[in-house]
């Protein structure tokens, strides 16, 4: 029996900034339009924190039981280590899926956006066919585009679109940007992992790139989603705030360079959880600064 702290490694935590990040930029861009709404925002953000815990249990439960996590480099997994029944976190992600459906009906209630009846379903289908099903895609390279997608576009966008009936260029701007750097921290995780998936057939984005190639795209990822907001600057200029991220990105992307040792990767995942989220506040501070002062 999984003790409750396994259970709370078992979430992953430092995933959590990853599903809050897209909700902050996507409230400030509908603060942009004039239309924020904070009880739509918390629902908004209640189900990507639930889609996101429930994504990592997923995970746990379909890497586990293929063999995947037997011999791996990082924190706890519960089916891999043996500490919860397959079954448990089986049942771990479906409950939260449940609860996460609930609070998205809630909010398509509130909101009249009938037509994201069809993207929550999406939602949860690919959540779970990312190491879930026969044919799992992220076993297959796409997992990066599922978070890109998912953690960024639609998150960002659905949240503007909930608050706001319409979207906007930060709304859009911001959702690449928080979409890359949520790749970005995917990337580190399947760096750190390719010997493990290599072995066991999982062809990661990092897998069929190379160890060397995958390194750079994280810094890549990470660069593009801290210049892209330039984009916005003539219109939004307190969104250059985001350029303090600059020094933040150093470590982490030195880390993904030259840390040869796969531990080393670890601390990577949480750093660049903590920029999504930095990123996220900055630039939605930066374009509620510049709207409040128009």
């Amino acid at each position: 029996m999984a003790t409750a702290a396994q259970w709370l490694e078992g979430a992953r935590p430092r995933t959590l900034p990853m599903a809050f990040a897209p909700v902050i930029i996507g409230s400030a861009a509908a603060f942009g339009l004039g239309e924020f709404k904070p009880v739509n925002a918390v629902l908004a953000a209640i189900v990507s924190v639930l889609l996101q815990v429930g994504v990592n249990f997923a995970n746990d439960y379909s890497d586990g039981i293929r063999g995947t996590d037997d011999e791996r480099v990082g924190p706890l997994r519960l089916t891999g280590s043996g500490a919860a029944e397959p079954r448990q976190v089986k049942r771990a992600a479906f409950a939260a899926f449940g609860v996460a459906m609930l609070a998205g009906l809630a909010l398509i209630v509130l909101s009249q956006a009938w037509i994201l009846l069809l993207v929550g379903v999406g939602c949860i289908a690919a959540a779970w066919g990312y190491t879930g099903g026969r044919n799992p895609y992220g076993y297959l390279g796409l997992g990066d585009v599922f978070v890109f997608v998912f953690f960024g576009l639609v998150a960002t966008l659905g949240t503007t679109y909930t608050q706001a009936d319409q979207l906007s260029a930060p709304a859009w701007i911001g959702a690449v940007c928080t979409g890359l750097i949520a790749t970005a921290l995917l990337m580190a995780n399947n760096v750190r992992d390719i010997p493990t998936d290599s072995v066991v057939g999982k062809r990661t984005l990092a897998v069929r790139l190379g160890d060397t190639a995958a390194r750079i795209s994280y810094v890549m990822m990470l660069a593009a989603a801290v210049l892209l907001p330039l984009l916005l600057s003539y219109d939004y200029p307190w969104v250059l705030l985001v350029l303090l991220l600059i020094p933040a990105c150093l470590m982490p992307s030195w880390l993904m360079l030259k840390g040869k040792k796969r531990k080393s990767l670890i601390p990577v995942l949480k750093q660049t959880g903590l920029i999504n989220l930095a990123f996220s506040i900055l630039f939605g501070a930066g374009i509620v600064i510049t709207t409040a002062l128009a």
